[in-house]
């Protein structure tokens, strides 16, 4: 069996994916992401998730690399990570009280075969119309740094959040299903029973949203 590389550093990918009890190895992309505006959204996660994985594919011949990209889309503005505190003030104004869509890719590579599968997953999103004084408490905390959006679903951000429409881990940064879907597809044993997971939903603030 082919082993598993996850091709990121974020701790939410990281934890998402261990929930489906694949081995799995850890490896920083070499891979700089460069929003265009005038690029679809869904275009350039497909890209940038795929961009991570063959950045890291090169000394796993004999593995799988997984790559994943999270980009979210308030109207025709695409929002990536914030680059400081203001940046981050000025994207919270803009999705407050509104709706937004986030769309997180998925690829997994095959270095040996030169093989790529590549699906994205969107989620709708309704934000509260939060307060300047928790607006403010939320960017004093710091929980925007690194966040797509500048806000984090499974942490105080999520108390921002009204409702969502689709796949809750897709919107924390690894969707499960399809994740699943890619690992079996292509001769990786996910040993857990992926629908119990959401079932249960063992993942913070999951289970806050219904769907």
């Amino acid at each position: 069996m082919k082993s598993l590389v996850l091709a990121s550093t974020s701790p939410r990918r990281k934890e998402l994916l261990a929930l489906l009890q694949v081995p799995f190895e850890v490896v920083d992309p070499k891979f700089h992401e460069w929003i265009h505006a005038e690029v679809p959204p869904e275009a350039q996660a497909w890209t940038f998730a795929l961009g991570k994985a063959q950045s890291c594919a090169q000394p796993y011949d004999d593995g799988l690399v997984l790559g994943s990209d999270t980009l979210i889309a308030v109207g025709e503005l695409i929002l990536g990570k914030a680059a400081d505190r203001a940046q981050a003030d000025a994207m919270l104004r803009r999705l407050r009280g509104r709706d937004h869509r986030i769309y997180t890719a998925v690829a997994l590579y095959d270095p040996a075969r030169k093989l790529q599968d590549v699906a994205v997953e969107t989620v709708q999103v309704w934000m509260k119309p939060f307060s300047d004084a928790d607006l403010n408490a939320y960017l004093e905390s710091g929980e925007w740094e690194g966040k797509a959006g500048a806000y984090s679903i499974q942490g105080r951000g999520g108390d921002f959040i009204e409702r969502i429409e689709g796949d809750y881990t897709a919107a924390v940064g690894l969707p499960l299903r399809l994740t699943a879907s890619l690992l079996k597809k292509h001769g990786l044993s996910v040993p857990v029973d992926v629908e119990h997971l959401y079932r249960t939903k063992p993942y913070p603030n999951w289970s806050a949203f219904h769907v």
